[in-house]
């Protein structure tokens, strides 16, 4: 009665098992999977704007924003290295036993029931047909052995052995593959972390203000971050993402953008970008010099330098400030991206916030009904923050924008990152500028020029149908300057809001026509005498009139646009700033060893077949020798077939002859 299998044992034929072992390998696969189309290590708000809090929260608490130092993801490749090596450990000695194992003392009855099987009579004598039988096979490949029976001897032959090299090659490729990315795995920082020696730094400070918990030594073992470095400019640090944070990694050198290059499409979309970079190494007797770009990386001391991204290096920008009401002045502005200016009006406190410069803007345009990409040059984005902390983000374009055959220039507005951005359309005046537009808006904001408007309007108005009443006249100029002053700080919306204030609801829908008659009346008159003050007589063309109607399109939109000013850009000096992802990897020709072992070792297994051949000698009283050929292989079934056919051929023709022919020349298979 067999014993019980021990614990040990149990667990070693778990470990070995190949159930566990694919598994495995099937988590790591979807793993990896995950860890390519979601874009690994970006800001956490990203993935909070693109998934939203349900799905955000769901896949931090799974680590899928991290994926390859995620714990769980950590412990299968350990466990997949523990399973590979355990089956590899177990398999070994039955391996070595086959590779030293020829198997000679196989029976005639074993070789007379195998498929691939010859049966013949030697026209040779005994020793004879035993010298050409070892020579095919050793002339064939064939690793030969002889045993000596009394009635018969058998040659035994064995090629291609370094298939089982293969099983040892495949697996043990895996565990160096493993290991090297363990060894690049952020698995010391997670070790470090939970002994609360380091802490990722959440803050947005500067980088000389990150505290040294958060600091990690230029002698660090393996490290993957990036770093923005404008033209003309040297850092030697780097930002480590760490979930909602980051580490500060020191290099153990400086690296300056000497000069930084992009090249373009006709359409304004990045063709290429290098960088010209100069490493600064007390080691060195002069800079090092080089250029990168993508794919074309600079390797020093073991560290790679590969030219990941380009943005905004902290870029001039010369900003006009153009008021929305008339209790605030224009004002000029020099600032510089990533800058915070205060803004003064004549009741609020505001914070202007440069975010971002961009040379090129490549946008869907619609153009004879047809869409195109084009490039609708630069904008700035800025937040506009008030004295409560609440902002606004904005992106402005410098040039007009064609739409639909009519010129504007257009700002978005957003108040959350996660909300898609809402644009303000003011029309270009056939000067080019929006001075029109704002002296518009400003007159509307002028009693005294509303009032005027309205006496001449209603008077010119009441003439015209023969009606002469003070009071009536008096409650229509009143109820323009009102209804004026509620659009010029409300828009509609503000209207609307006085109907409903003032009306029953039955009565709401007639007295929003009248009002909006009232309105109209008022605004084309303002708008008159606006065209007035440029020098305009006569009667105003259809264009004047569109730009009337776009003016009051952007006016209604200002109560919900946020800013009391529209930043308008007039001139900028770019700088641009070269991204560069730096890295520090052992591991990596860990793993390239590792590819090439498991490579070397799948080709061994599928193309390489370990083939036996068995030659039974018997001689007889009457002068016969009889000779079973027998053989067998271990895949590829079909092509064995056929080399055997052939190597059946070539026993026939070289002993059931009367003359024996020399065979040290028979070809290989």
């Amino acid at each position: 009665m067999r014993n019980a299998p021990t614990f040990s044992s149990r667990l070693i034929n778990f470990l070995g098992s190949m159930n566990l072992a694919i598994s495995l390998l099937m988590v790591l696969a979807i793993a990896s999977v995950i860890g390519t189309v979601l874009q690994q290590n970006k800001p956490y708000t990203d993935y909070q704007i693109k998934f939203g809090s349900f799905w955000f929260d769901l896949f931090q608490v799974l680590g899928l924003y991290d994926v390859y130092s995620a714990v769980w993801f950590l412990v299968i490749l350990g466990f997949l290295v523990l399973s590979t090596t355990t089956c590899v450990g177990r398999n070994t000695p039955g391996v070595i036993r086959e590779l030293r194992h020829f198997r000679e003392n196989i029976q005639e009855k074993s070789m007379r029931a195998m498929k691939h099987r010859l049966e013949l009579a030697s026209t040779a004598d005994n020793t004879t047909t035993l010298s050409i039988a070892q020579r095919i096979l050793t002339a064939q490949g064939f690793k030969t052995r002889i045993k000596q029976a009394a009635d018969h001897t058998v040659i035994a032959g064995m090629k291609g052995g370094s298939n089982h090299w293969g099983y040892w090659l495949t697996h043990l490729g895996i565990v160096v593959i493993c290991l090297g990315g363990l060894m690049d795995s952020r698995l010391p920082l997670m070790i470090a972390e939970w002994q609360g020696t380091l802490k990722p730094e959440t803050r947005n400070v500067p980088a000389a203000e990150v505290p040294p918990i958060s600091q990690l030594p230029a002698n660090s073992y393996s490290y993957r971050g990036s770093v923005d470095i404008p033209e003309g400019r040297r850092a030697n640090i780097i930002f480590l993402p760490v979930r909602d944070g980051y580490l500060v990694q020191h290099l153990p050198f400086e690296v300056e953008v000497k000069d930084f290059r992009v090249e373009h499409y006709s359409t304004g979309m990045p063709k290429s970008f290098e960088s010209d970079l100069v490493i600064h190494d007390k080691t060195l007797d002069k800079p090092l010099e080089a250029t990168i770009a993508v794919n074309h990386p600079l390797i020093y001391k073991g560290v790679a330098i590969y030219q990941a991204n380009f943005g905004d290096g902290g870029s001039l920008l010369d900003l006009r400030l153009h008021p929305f009401s008339n209790r605030y002045a224009t004002q000029e502005i020099q600032g510089n991206v990533f800058k915070d200016y205060n803004l003064t009006s004549s009741d609020k406190q505001y914070k202007l916030e440069l975010s971002d410069f961009r040379l090129f803007n490549i946008n869907d345009m619609e153009e004879d009904g047809k869409v195109h990409k084009k490039n609708i040059g630069p904008n700035v984005t800025f937040k506009l923050r008030d004295e409560t902390g609440q902002a606004m983000e904005y992106q402005n374009y410098m040039n007009p924008v064609t739409i639909k055959g009519k010129h504007y220039y257009i700002s978005g507005v957003r108040s959350t990152p996660n909300d898609p951005f809402r644009y303000l359309h003011i029309p270009v005046d056939p000067k080019g500028g929006m001075e029109r537009f704002m002296r518009f808006l400003s007159d509307m904001q002028n009693p005294e020029l509303v009032k005027a408007s309205a006496i001449a309007t209603t008077q010119l108005s009441m003439q015209q149908a023969s009606m002469q009443d003070n009071t009536v006249e008096t409650q229509v100029i009143e109820s323009m300057m009102q209804l004026t002053s509620i659009f010029a700080s409300k828009g509609s919306e503000g209207i609307m809001e006085e109907i409903t204030k003032r009306f029953p609801a039955d009565r709401q829908e007639a007295a929003s026509e009248a009002f909006m008659k009232v309105l109209h009346a008022s605004l084309r008159a303002i708008y008159q005498n606006t065209l007035k003050q440029e020098g305009v007589t006569g009667e105003l063309t259809e264009a004047d009139w569109l730009f009337f109607d776009d003016s009051l399109l952007a006016i209604d939109k200002i109560a919900a646009y946020g800013s009391p000013w529209f930043v308008q850009m007039t001139s900028f000096k770019h700088i641009e700033a070269s991204g560069l992802q730096i890295t520090r990897s052992p591991g990596k020709d860990v793993v390239y060893f590792g590819s090439a072992m498991l490579t070397l070792g799948v080709f061994l297994l599928f193309y390489v077949a370990h083939r036996r051949i068995w030659v039974w000698v018997k001689p007889h009283d009457d002068n016969r020798v009889e000779v079973v050929l027998a053989g067998s292989s271990n895949r590829n079934l079909p092509e064995f077939e056929l080399y055997f056919n052939k190597l059946q051929g070539i026993f026939r023709q070289t002993l059931v002859r009367d003359e024996v022919k020399d065979v040290s020349s028979t070809g290989k298979h």
